[in-house]
């Protein structure tokens, strides 16, 4: 059988992950990668490695912490710190598996001589009968994690296992609680690993000094001064709480202008739209799309969308172009669409860019 290393968190999933590859014969070795460590010397909620450590002792397998703290910091914080102060909502979870989890994985088997690497993400690798590899839904709709996963490369898919696809949350937990593992009752991170309590805004404060949070003014559709808002990094497109502002209607966050310091406000109908662009685009189960070539598909817009009928269309810049079947609510630059063809498959995605 296979010699594979398991990223593993310190969490249920990445556990029971380990587990089923170790019961299938594979000869398995867990790797943690650091990625975030907090002023007060405690890991990040993705790298926790006394959990992880107990969990590979449990198995009986090999275990490897492994610092990737600068890596972290290159490719997702400071690119999510500067998508905030330029008015847009970035997912970090995306650009994190693409260049820090599966880069450094990767790497670490090739140096101990590993044949795959494996995750715990609820998500199955395909390859299709053209040859290139995709992600499919998992079993399970509600864990599906490829929305997280569609900037991963060929390379990388053809090198990877999650053993975790058919499987639905509460029976991961059940394996976990069956054969004694430590985590099997962990909670869920359900925040991004790096910010405490979801408090973006401060994090953003702290890393990018007192200027990153300047105030600025509400305006409506017209350009109509509504009032002043504390600063573009506390909003996010379709927000409604939290706005600091009565008007005696509900308002939500249309836009935001990050070269004006303006936060655009407007009605729920104003929320919707039937056109977006995205950039930055990586194919899965297709090699490309050529300049004007169209193709239909089911595009999700934020990870815990269900997906809408679209058409996407390659432009000759590389740019996507979606057009959707009925309008879509709260489309957000700076968020992933990712594209599904009829067997839930992923063909690619990209990063949305604007309206057209």
């Amino acid at each position: 059988m296979a010699k594979v290393i398991v990223g593993m968190s310190g969490g249920v999933d990445s556990a029971v992950a380990a587990y089923l590859l170790k019961e299938s014969g594979h000869e398995v070795i867990g790797v943690t990668l650091r990625t975030w460590q907090s002023e007060d010397g405690s890991d990040g909620r993705c790298c926790d490695i006394d959990d992880a450590r107990l969990i590979a002792n449990k198995l009986g397998i090999k275990y490897v912490p492994v610092n990737c703290t600068q890596d972290f910091q290159k490719y997702v914080v400071e690119p999510f710190t500067s998508d905030y102060l330029h008015g847009l909502t970035p997912n970090p979870c995306v650009v994190c598996n693409r260049y820090v989890k599966w880069d450094k994985l990767l790497y670490y088997a090739k140096a101990l001589g590993a044949d795959y690497i494996a995750t715990g993400h609820y998500a199955y690798v395909t390859k299709l009968e053209n040859g290139r590899y995709t992600v499919k839904k998992a079993a399970h709709s509600q864990k599906d994690q490829t929305y997280m996963l569609y900037k991963l490369t060929q390379e990388q898919l053809a090198s990877t296992l999650m053993p975790l696809g058919g499987l639905s949350k509460s029976e991961v937990r059940s394996i976990a609680e069956k054969v004694g593992l430590p985590v099997a009752s962990k909670p869920d991170s359900q925040e991004i690993c790096f910010v405490a309590d979801g408090g973006y805004a401060d994090f953003i404060e702290s890393a990018a000094g007192p200027d990153a949070a300047k105030e600025g003014l509400f305006v409506d559709e017209d350009g109509r001064i509504l009032g002043k808002h504390k600063g573009i990094i506390h909003y996010t497109v379709g927000q409604r709480k939290g706005l600091g502002i009565a008007l005696g209607r509900p308002a939500y966050v249309k836009e935001i202008r990050a070269g004006t310091n303006e936060v655009v406000l407007g009605d729920e109908s104003a929320l919707y739209c039937e056109r977006i662009v995205c950039r930055d685009v990586n194919y899965m189960s297709i090699p490309c799309l050529g300049a004007g070539e169209k193709l239909e598909c089911t595009v999700k817009i934020r990870y815990q969308h269900a997906g809408q009928a679209a058409v996407i269309e390659a432009s000759d810049g590389g740019e996507v172009r979606i057009a959707f079947r009925e309008p879509v609510r709260a489309a957000t630059p700076g968020q992933s669409a990712v594209f599904y063809d009829e067997n839930e498959c992923v063909i690619g995605g990209g990063v949305i860019s604007g309206f057209n």
